[in-house]
This record gives structure tokens, sequence and C-alpha cells, in this order.
């Protein structure tokens, strides 16, 4: 069994770091290399940074804020948002990101998935699904441009079709369920890890080490990305992990724990 992995996401918008609910409504919580320094002593496994004003205004991750915080970065950084073409992959990597992750194109451009892939390896591509369950349908529907339009097809679908282009991982949030702290939704989570043979992170509405655990041994989650939790409460990186530890859950565990 894959060691489970513990990684923050840290949202960039306008040179700083948000948080919002359901994508909306967002709230600063600082900057980006003062939250890089805290996470290199807090034990986490991987950092995820998505740019999410980027695709709205058209243009590319801010490749100098990764170019500053990357060489400090002591776990694998995935940087996303605005990501269009295989250049912009390119510039990503030299800018120090060890993954990309993307959504939007993947829509109108399935070739940037593949040819990252061929390029760089499936290991560099992190699809990502952001989602709402559709009461009618009975399903739950993609969404791309930062959650702002939706796309006639089911996340478990999409992610079959993700992985066959050569994604290494997919990472799946749920929309409404995002910046809640309720849980993540299981759910969703199940049905796309059930499809897939890649690993799933789990993305929205993590509030408590319960809701990891919930995502991982419930829901067949590789991963748990988190946010809010470590931004507004005390509990930490570390201490999910030791509590995943006692409940069965092989982890990346580092020497002191």
């Amino acid at each position: 069994m894959l060691k489970a992995r513990v990684i923050p996401t840290l949202l960039l918008k306008d040179h700083g770091l948000v948080k919002g609910v359901g994508f909306d409504s967002w709230r600063r919580v600082g900057t980006l290399p003062p939250a890089v320094r805290v996470y290199n002593t807090r034990d986490v496994d991987e950092l995820i940074v998505l740019d999410i004003a980027a695709t709205p205004a058209s243009r590319t991750p801010s490749f100098e804020e990764v170019e500053d915080v990357a060489p400090g970065c002591r776990v694998p950084l995935t940087v996303g948002g605005g990501i269009r073409t295989i250049d912009d992959v390119a510039a990503a990597l030299r800018a120090g990101a060890d993954k990309i992750s993307v959504n939007t194109i993947a829509f109108s451009d399935m070739s940037v998935v593949t040819e990252t892939a061929a390029r760089f390896g499936s290991q560099c591509v992190v699809a990502s699904i952001d989602a709402r369950w559709d009461p009618t349908a009975e399903r739950h529907v993609c969404y791309s441009h930062s959650g702002q339009r939706r796309e006639d097809v089911a996340a478990r679908d999409w992610a079959q079709r993700l992985e066959a282009a050569g994604a290494g991982e997919i990472l799946v949030c749920s929309i409404e369920r995002d910046g809640t702290m309720e849980g993540y939704d299981l759910r969703l989570i199940e049905g796309v890890a059930e499809g897939v043979g890649v690993p799933v992170i789990a993305a929205g509405g993590c509030g408590t080490y319960e809701h990891m655990l919930e995502a991982i041994r419930d829901a067949g989650a590789s991963a748990v990305s988190a946010a809010s939790i470590f931004h507004f409460t005390e509990q930490t990186p570390l201490e999910a992990k030791k509590f995943l530890g006692q409940h069965g859950v092989p982890v990346r565990a580092p020497s002191r724990l």
C-alpha cells in the first residue's frame, strides 16, 4: 500500500495567499515565501501552489514567485493555474516546480496532458478536477475556469480520460465543500478513486484529522490536500500524520514521529 501523504494547498491571488469558501469570498491569509518556510518545518509531504487568478486573467502562473520559493522548498512542489501549453509546463519546471497541475486547458486541449507526460513523465502531471453534485443528473459534474464554467462531463468519466491521456495523479475537489471544514465529499472521492488506477488526492472541506482518515480509509484517496485546517486552527500536518498512523494508515513519517 502506498504511504498516504498530507499536502497543504496554497492559493495565490494578486501576489498574496487567499482562502475562500465555495471558490468565493476570498480572505487574505499571508504571502507565499513565509508560508513555504513554515511548512518546511512542519513535516508536510508535498506542497501545491495554485494561482487561482491566472486562468480568469488569461495568463500563466506567477513563475517569478515560484522561482523565489522553490530553492528553499524541501518537499516536492506542484504548481498550477493558467498553464495552457507545453512551453508553460517547461517554464514552471524551470522555475522550480516538480509537478504541474492542469485543469481548464484539458477541456479544450488534452494534448497538453499527453505531451507533458511524454516529455517529462506521467509523475509530473497532476490533473485537477473541480466538481459539484448535480441532483437532477445524479452525478458530480466537472467545472473549469476556477469553478465558473460547467462542463458536460461527470467527474469519474473525466478522471478516466485524464488518466488515459497520461495524468499521473488526480486532484479532486468538491466546490461545495471547499473552505467549509465540514469534511470531504466522500462520494465524489470514492467515485473517482474507484474509476482510476492512479493516486487520487482528496481536496475540499477538510476540518479535522478524522476527515483525512475518512478520505483515505473509506473513500480510497492516496493523499489529502488541505488548507483551512492549517490556516485557521491549531491542527498541524505532523499531528495529522500521527493520527493517521495511529489509525492504521501508513504515512511518510519523519524521524520524530
